[in-house]
């Protein structure tokens, strides 16, 4: 049995590749596989002889023929490209590239992966994060004037930055006066996300909203003493409830902070 690797066809192993696979040489290709002829709607004759830049959009071709050129020396990075089929569609790819020798000609050996679904599946998530940050700083109007702003479940640097930027957004179009900053929903934070979270109580003041913390459990107290955060002038209570009888019986929005 010969079990010489010299004897292998390399042609016919990258022919039968389930990953499209495109060969060039001095920015010509000179070969491309039964799955890059389905993958770019093309038959080997329209693409044999021409050039691997022309795939791509101007606006990258520059950097993707230095890459090209680096390749011929050492394999290139995975990078993520838009690129062109033969009928104008552009198709996201991740694209891999090394050298290769065909006899005497030094070549480069492209892999296109489609990353189609990927990328609608990371917009998807991004949709979703979008949503649930909106959802988390959601200001519940409770009378004129007077609003709660639930803190619920975890919260990380991203969801209390975003929560720094839209909250006092919201404060200003629903003319809220007083916000009830609830934290009694939060069980484990860390420094970074208090600092955010208690910045928003004095972002909203300088837009004259007064505020009122509750839900502030003693392990959170700690954290914004740490931080050298004032709170003495912004009332603390255990609960909404008590809040909002603090407020008064009638809870008219003047009373509120006064």
């Amino acid at each position: 049995m010969n079990d010489n690797i010299s004897d292998i066809d390399y042609r016919q192993i990258i022919e039968y590749s389930l990953e499209p696979l495109i060969i060039h040489t001095d920015f010509k290709i000179i070969y491309i596989n039964h799955a890059a002829e389905v993958f770019f709607k093309a038959k080997k004759a329209e693409v044999i002889g021409a050039s691997p830049l022309d795939i791509f959009q101007e606006t990258s071709k520059m950097a993707i023929k230095k890459r090209i050129q680096s390749a011929y020396e050492n394999p290139a990075e995975i990078i993520e490209e838009t690129i062109y089929r033969m009928d104008g569609t552009t198709v996201d790819v991740e694209l891999y590239c090394h050298p290769v020798l065909m006899k005497d000609t030094k070549a480069i050996q492209t892999y296109v992966r489609d990353i189609t679904e990927r990328k609608e599946s990371e917009k998807r998530h991004k949709e979703i994060i979008k949503e649930v940050n909106e959802l988390s700083a959601t200001i519940v109007p409770l009378l004129h004037g007077i609003a709660v702003l639930p803190l619920v479940g975890s919260i990380d640097e991203d969801r209390a930055r975003k929560l720094l930027d839209i909250v006092p957004v919201k404060v200003q179009e629903q003319n809220v006066e007083c916000l009830i900053i609830d934290f009694s929903g939060i069980y484990k934070l860390d420094t970074i996300v208090t600092d955010y979270l208690f910045r928003i109580n004095n972002v909203i003041s300088l837009l004259g909203v007064h505020s009122i913390i509750t839900g502030l459990r003693p392990e959170l107290a700690i954290v914004a003493i740490r931080l050298n955060m004032d709170l003495a002038s912004t009332p603390t209570m255990s609960t909404v409830k008590d809040a909002l009888h603090s407020l008064g019986v009638e809870l008219t929005a003047d009373r509120c902070g006064k």
